[in-house]
């Protein structure tokens, strides 16, 4: 019987090899599916690959995960789910010790190690570790934004920019700080506000030394060092190094202060603005010196007190050597050409100083200490 069997199967596959132009064809019993001998061989040519296509006679799901239900198409899929329930990740990373549940998920990860990005884009070069990430660069070429907001219209190139846009509607902030319980829309906002309470500043700067929480600052930071300034006002030519400070800018052609104080109606053009404004009535100073204790409203105030303790003065006038801690340069150099820019309203008295026609402004509105002042002054100058 087996010498028959393999005599037959021998004149088969001669038959099949003389006959080049002639496709045999032979159907799926469960299916009705046609595949020709050439795809039979190459695809079912084992029988465990035809058990496991014949496990999928309508694209059921007979196995089902004990723990929550799921029901998966093969054994070994069902093998794969189960890691999620036990926590069991098998396939480790020599490199960094990370450990995954698929051997697939570490083949990737290792590219990072590698350096290697297999998937590459024909229209710009750009490469990529994953090919799903190659798909989703592409739809910046084709334009395509297949992710729509329902409520404004809005569209999106990936699915997690649209959840994120969607809590603007909602108002949804599912990142808490257990520290201080402010709320954040993405992880990312979230993590960048730990850094608040740890101190933690892991981006650094190559050519100074500085250090900055996220990576907008470093960015925007090293434009000062390359002297790069990419956004330019339309109406006057100014130039910026931040597309914000561009948008903050051009709010002093328009007039526009969308951000008005709910306490007292006084409005600005910057959100920052009205975060400091804010803290005028609520006393409030988030920014303390860790070598005396003494807080302030800023951070730029703090930065400046404690050049007192370190002595730093980085900045210069430049007519004269004389250097200070705090930025006065403009100031210094009204100081030696005579200019007085501040004008008082309500008589001729100019001044270098902001400062200067503060303290002048008080002797209108009456204050005592001003007006002895000011009368100790005119006594001087007449004995």
């Amino acid at each position: 019987y087996w010498i028959l069997l393999s005599d037959t199967f021998f004149l088969f596959r001669s038959l099949k090899c003389s006959l080049t132009t002639c496709h045999f064809v032979s159907p799926c019993v469960t299916l009705g599916k046609q595949f020709s001998w050439d795809e039979a061989e190459k695809s079912l040519s084992r029988s465990e690959h035809l058990n496991k296509h014949l496990q999928r006679p309508t694209g059921k799901k007979s196995i089902c995960c004990s723990a929550c239900g799921k029901c998966c198409k093969s054994s070994s899929e069902l093998k794969i789910h189960q890691q999620v329930h036990t926590g069991e990740k098998p396939y480790c990373c020599s490199d960094c010790g990370k450990c995954f549940s698929r051997s697939n998920s570490l083949k990737v990860h290792l590219r990072i190690h590698t350096g290697e990005k297999s998937h590459h884009c024909f229209d710009c070069g750009k490469s990529y570790l994953r090919l799903k990430s190659l798909k989703v660069h592409m739809r910046i070429h084709t334009g395509e934004k297949p992710y729509r907001c329902d409520q404004c219209g809005k569209s999106f190139t990936i699915s997690s920019c649209l959840t994120i846009h969607q809590r603007t509607h909602t108002g949804e902030k599912p990142y808490s700080c257990t520290q201080c319980g402010k709320s954040f829309t993405t992880s990312s906002q979230w993590i960048v506000h730990q850094r608040t309470h740890t101190g933690k500043k892991p981006l650094s700067c190559t050519q100074c030394g500085k250090s900055f929480t996220h990576l907008g600052s470093l960015l925007s930071h090293q434009r000062k060092h390359t002297g790069e300034k990419s956004y330019n006002c339309d109406q006057c030519g100014k130039t910026f190094t931040q597309s914000s400070n561009l948008v903050s800018h051009q709010r002093t052609h328009t007039g526009e202060k969308p951000y008005s104080c709910d306490q007292c109606g006084k409005s600005f053009t910057k959100s920052s603005s009205l975060v400091v404004h804010k803290r005028t009535h609520t006393g409030e100073k988030p920014h303390s010196c860790d070598q005396c204790g003494k807080s302030f409203v800023t951070s730029s105030r703090l930065i400046e007190h404690q050049r007192t303790h370190t002595g730093e003065k980085p900045h210069s006038c430049d007519q004269c050597d004389k250097r200070y801690s705090d930025k006065r340069s403009t100031q210094l150099e009204l100081r030696h050409t005579g200019e007085k820019p501040y004008s008082c309203d309500q008589c001729d008295n100019r001044y270098s100083h902001s400062s200067g026609l503060i303290k002048h402004q008080k002797i209108h509105a009456g204050d005592p200490q001003s007006l002895f002042i000011r009368f100790r002054c005119i006594l001087a100058t007449v004995f």
